[in-house]
């Protein structure tokens, strides 16, 4: 773009000093678009939702409360968040060497249990009864698995899994998962090339014998509006029926509504939501009954954030 502009001035007569300055401002205007991708979705973002303006998440309200604290005893490689209000405590994954991690709401490590056998583990969520479900990246399998109750590894022959499969098991694959209890639904999103949001129906009733699973693509929610250019986690909210997206290539976390439109957003560069600095690579997060926001970032940083 710079290199254009510089062409164009070359090839253009000595003008007026107002024609010069006339001409530079209209210029820098076009390349300012240009650069600032991230400012032209936000206000476009911010325009939708004071068009719809439903009730739901109301992303846009929250502010950061405890900013890229580092995870004590995690090196790299944490990825997936899930709440567990039976326990009153956080699950997170860390997908090399892959591990199960108990977390409390302020970052610090309750427990560490070895996923033995588990290969590239990404995503986690808690489907109540005392049961996980984590995700496998490359294989996009979901395994199921009773909550720990003492030290040592968890095998992955021990767990009940259903596998999707759907392209190809390359490192683009299944990133984020959460679960709709009232409903059995769980949604599982794909980073991208493509990116893939999937609705899985009746998953937890099939466990007791009764399988009948739906497997539903919903990937015309993911049009081209969106400002996201991959997904790395998914959580659905029970209040509003409204599911959160979160981005890391893009910085931010989107809300959709039970019909895939996008109701708010919550941007997470630098200055936005009270951060000092922008979230590096935004892998997991989930929201407790209060509505906290709990997000985590490769290689160990924790964030909450909070409404205001």
């Amino acid at each position: 773009m710079i290199a254009t502009m510089k062409a164009w001035f070359a090839t253009r007569p000595v003008a007026r000093p107002w024609r010069w300055l006339f001409g530079a401002c209209g210029l820098l205007a076009l390349y300012q678009v240009h650069l600032d991708d991230h400012l032209y979705h936000a206000l476009k973002s911010a325009w939708r939702q004071e068009a719809l303006a439903p009730a739901g998440m109301a992303l846009d309200t929250y502010q950061v409360r405890v900013e890229a604290r580092p995870v004590a005893q995690v090196q790299d490689n944490l990825s997936g968040l899930a709440f567990d209000e039976d326990r009153d405590q956080l699950w997170a994954v860390v997908n090399n060497p892959e591990t199960l991690l108990a977390l409390s709401r302020d970052g610090h490590v309750l427990g560490q249990y070895p996923l033995s056998g588990f290969i590239d583990v990404e995503g986690v969520a808690y489907l109540g009864d005392d049961l996980l479900v984590v995700l496998e990246e490359r294989g996009q399998a979901m395994h199921i698995l009773p909550v720990p109750t003492s030290p040592g590894p968890i095998h992955r022959h021990q767990s009940r899994s259903l596998t999707l499969a759907l392209g190809e098991g390359d490192n683009a694959g299944f990133e984020g998962v959460d679960y709709d209890r009232a409903g059995d639904r769980l949604f599982v999103v794909k980073e991208k090339a493509p990116m893939k949001l999937y609705e899985i129906r009746g998953l937890k009733a099939s466990l007791s014998g009764a399988l009948d699973i739906e497997v539903i693509d919903r990937a015309s929610w993911l049009d081209d509006q969106l400002p996201v250019s991959d997904l790395s986690s998914v959580h659905y909210d029970a209040s509003s029926g409204h599911l959160a997206l979160l981005s890391d290539e893009s910085q931010i976390i989107v809300e959709l509504d039970g019909e895939g439109r996008m109701v708010s957003s919550r941007p997470l560069w630098s200055g936005f939501a009270g951060l000092e600095r922008g979230v590096p690579q935004a892998e997991g997060m989930t929201f407790d009954e209060r509505g906290d926001l709990y997000l985590v970032s490769e290689p160990n940083l924790f964030y909450v954030f909070s409404r205001q």
